[in-house]
């Protein structure tokens, strides 16, 4: 069964703030091998002007995925999870994200194609701080592979 077309410019109520810990943006550099001082070391990051440790670039997928499960959880879209990859990632950043910001994201769905017998649902969140400060915003392409594919 296709995606429900009706969803394409469909937004979701903005999320409850998370907390972005130092601990955290830690654990995510060192899962993904970014050695870079200015993510584990507050004094590092602040000398290139930081408030605080700075999160590596993918960092806000660690957020932005949780808050997608407004969209993909709605029975109403048609997403079989079950037959769900990952196609693409984009981030465009209009600062970024250091420990000790509280971030809300507002989730839209962007646009929904079918090719080949799959679908496509690009999402799109738009992060900012709890007082609206824009600070990055997220695209992410999930594809529903057709029956039997």
């Amino acid at each position: 069964m296709p995606l429900d077309q009706s969803f394409v410019g469909r937004s979701w109520p903005p999320t409850e703030p998370y907390l972005v810990g130092r601990e955290k943006i830690r654990e995510f550099a060192r899962a993904i091998g970014a050695t870079d001082a200015e993510y584990h070391d507050p004094e590092a990051a602040r000398a290139l002007g930081y408030p605080d440790v700075v999160a590596p670039p993918t960092f806000p997928v660690a957020i932005t995925m949780s808050a997608s499960r407004q969209i993909v959880a709605d029975p109403a879209l048609g997403l079989d999870y079950s037959r769900v990859v990952h196609g693409d990632q984009r981030f465009a950043y209009t600062r970024p994200v250091v420990a000790g910001d509280a971030l809300v994201c507002v989730n839209t769905v962007d646009e929904i194609t079918s090719r080949g017998g799959h679908d496509f649902l690009t999402t799109r969140t738009d992060v900012t701080t709890e007082a609206g400060e824009p600070v990055v915003t997220v695209w992410s392409k999930l594809v529903q592979r057709g029956e039997g594919h």
